[in-house]
């Protein structure tokens, strides 16, 4: 004897069809929501001596764009900030919502001699404040001047690697790598990158960056 199977009601059918558009309006929403990744530092960051559209966080929204990734890069960089400067503005830049943060400071305090204990406690404010808020976190190195004798370059250059491990960051350890003492991808003064300088950074930098992305998505 064949069982009859009852076929479903109208108002079934209703709930199955709601329940597959709520999934599927909501994998749209994920797969459209934008991330907002600040980008804190100094002149570097900034594009000191640079056309506002090579400034690192435009290029570096650019080329995040290019990948398929749905970004916004805001530039808060600040040309001659030590890295006590950038703690100390960090509430006022965290003042509109931000899902990913990228961290670049040390520069000012290396050409001005000050102490890398005090650079390290500085950033190691910025990662911690920024980890309260669960903001997903890259953070870029810097390497101190060869004259500044070798006690002072370990101390410095290593603090990066310490602070980014301490707080779970990401890590690049050298913002300017490819760049440096590169008269073709620097300005007339030695330091700041050209527009080509800002591409090598842009592009080395990018697939750190997209972890970082991935990150800001998933949390």
């Amino acid at each position: 004897m064949k069982t009859v199977q009852s076929r479903p009601t109208f108002k079934t059918m209703l709930k199955i069809i709601a329940a597959f558009a709520a999934v599927f309006m909501l994998t749209q929403a994920t797969s459209a929501q934008t991330i907002t990744i600040l980008a804190l530092g100094d002149s570097l960051t900034a594009g000191y001596g640079l056309q506002p559209s090579d400034a690192f966080p435009v290029k570096l929204e650019q080329a995040l764009k290019a990948k398929g990734h749905d970004v916004v890069v805001v530039n808060a960089g600040v040309s001659g900030d030590t890295a006590l400067d950038g703690l100390s503005r960090l509430d006022w830049a965290l003042s509109e919502e931000v899902d990913a943060a990228i961290v670049e400071f040390g520069a000012n305090d290396a050409l001005r001699g000050l102490q890398p204990a005090q650079a390290e406690a500085a950033i190691d404010g910025i990662l911690g404040k920024l980890a309260e808020k669960k903001i997903p976190t890259l953070l870029a190195g810097m390497r101190a001047p060869p004259n500044l004798g070798p006690e002072y370059m370990s101390a410095f250059d290593g603090m990066y690697a310490r602070l980014a491990g301490k707080h779970e960051a990401l890590f690049y350890p050298f913002f300017l790598d490819g760049v440096a003492a590169d008269i073709k991808l620097n300005q007339a003064d030695g330091m700041h990158p050209n527009a080509a300088g800002v591409d090598v950074i842009v592009a080395r930098m990018l697939p750190v960056v997209e972890e970082l992305v991935t990150k800001a998505v998933a949390k």
